[in-house]
């Protein structure tokens, strides 16, 4: 009779531990607080799967964000480097394998590969209105962080950070850039052989005449929140094809060759064949700068309508063991305090998705006197002028047809 007594009470226990891990990694967000969420993630280990290839992110996270987390909130993080892609399609093996307790807590994604994850079903949430710093820092109605790439983002996903399409000039050799696409090609016209862009396979070139899809729509909105049609795209594609065939003879060699990569059009930048380039980041000049690359006299400037910027964001896969630890986390990552130090270039110098003006005065203050280096734009500027990127179709659309309609044409 003890011995059953006895069995019964180790049952017991080993339930009520089953029970207490089956909460944390099926967090039921409609009954639970911001609080009780970051109490249940003290003391737990947190996976963060993420892209690898940059030191200074990588610093930030272990040298930065790994020590504050574990002091603020006792989550040890452990960030492992890998592919996103990879991790996708490790999420789906095992959700086709129905396998719940997974070790991937937080993935850094964006574009196709959350297209991807959200039509397989392979995130978890919504979650993002159960995070303080996001409701109370950033601006939850902007295009921007509810459309990821033209795909609804649904609380899946919550924004860390963005890059901002710019173009750059030299001062020396440019004394008032243009303001506007019209404006940009008179210049060309009146500076022939000074300006080109990188054929639209690459994701830069792809940029630069996708900022021309913009300015022949007649609503940005309508552009991003619809999803792609081969019908507008056709539309919106022949003011597109004339401004390219316009400006093409004027263009670095008579536009019968186009740099193939951002890294060739730099170079020729670098070596004064052209004088103005272009690219995603709006801070990545002045590490150029500092190597002697570009010469010091580089600015950049925006044009009319606006500037292309991709958001990147974080999310949490559907079978995260610790979803507490999860919440929490990128929670701290989207604060203020997280947030300041990821936009200084000691680190990362990644651009900050918080609207200041939701920020106190005086941390409001602070991100706007950050000296980001004397080529970048001021933040105020930049995030005025942000447009959201349209479906990632669109992309694959101009690659099909500029070589035919720019390309090819005589």
């Amino acid at each position: 009779m003890k011995k059953s007594w006895v069995w019964i009470f180790i049952v017991l226990i080993l339930a009520a531990c089953g029970s207490g891990n089956e909460n944390e990694g099926n967090l039921d967000l409609s009954e639970t607080n911001f609080e009780d969420i970051s109490a249940q993630a003290a003391g737990t280990t947190v996976d963060l799967h993420m892209w690898g290839g940059d030191e200074g992110i990588n610093q930030y996270i272990d040298e930065w964000v790994a020590p504050k987390l574990e002091e603020e909130h006792n989550i040890t993080l452990k960030r492992t480097p890998v592919d996103t892609k990879d991790i996708l399609s490790k999420l789906y093996n095992e959700k086709l394998a129905n396998k719940e307790d997974g070790t991937v807590d937080v993935i850094w994604l964006n574009g196709e590969n959350f297209k991807n994850a959200k039509e397989n079903e392979l995130l978890y949430g919504p979650f993002t209105d159960h995070l303080p710093a996001y409701q109370s820092y950033y601006d939850t109605d902007s295009l921007s962080y509810n459309n990821d790439f033209g795909t609804s983002v649904d609380g899946l996903e919550a924004p860390w950070g963005k890059v901002q399409f710019t173009f750059l000039y030299d001062t020396e050799k440019v004394d008032s850039p243009p303001q506007s696409f019209e404006e940009l090609k008179q210049w060309i016209h009146e500076n022939p052989g000074k300006f080109t862009y990188p054929n639209p396979d690459d994701f830069s070139g792809n940029a630069f005449v996708r900022h021309l899809l913009y300015q022949a729509s007649d609503s940005t909105e309508s552009l991003v929140q619809e999803p792609y049609s081969d019908e507008k795209a056709d539309a919106l594609g022949k003011e597109v094809w004339t401004y390219l065939k316009e400006i093409k003879s004027d263009l670095w060699r008579n536009g019968e060759h186009y740099p193939s990569s951002l890294t060739e059009l730099d170079r020729l930048y670098s070596q004064g064949d052209v004088w103005m380039t272009m690219g995603y980041n709006e801070a990545r000049s002045e590490h150029l700068i500092d190597q002697g690359v570009f010469p010091e006299s580089t600015k950049s400037f925006i044009m009319e309508p606006g500037s292309l910027g991709n958001t990147h964001f974080l999310a949490i896969p559907f079978n995260s063991g610790n979803k507490a630890g999860a919440i929490t986390s990128i929670n701290y990552l989207l604060s203020p305090e997280a947030q300041y130090v990821k936009l200084q270039p000691k680190y990362w110098g990644d651009n900050t998705p918080i609207s200041t003006d939701n920020l106190p005065k005086e941390q409001r203050e602070k991100f706007e006197s950050l000296d980001r280096g004397a080529s970048v734009l001021p933040a105020r500027e930049l995030e005025d002028r942000f447009l959201p990127e349209v479906d990632s179709q669109y992309v694959d659309w101009i690659k099909e047809n500029w070589q035919n309609e720019i390309f090819k044409t005589d």
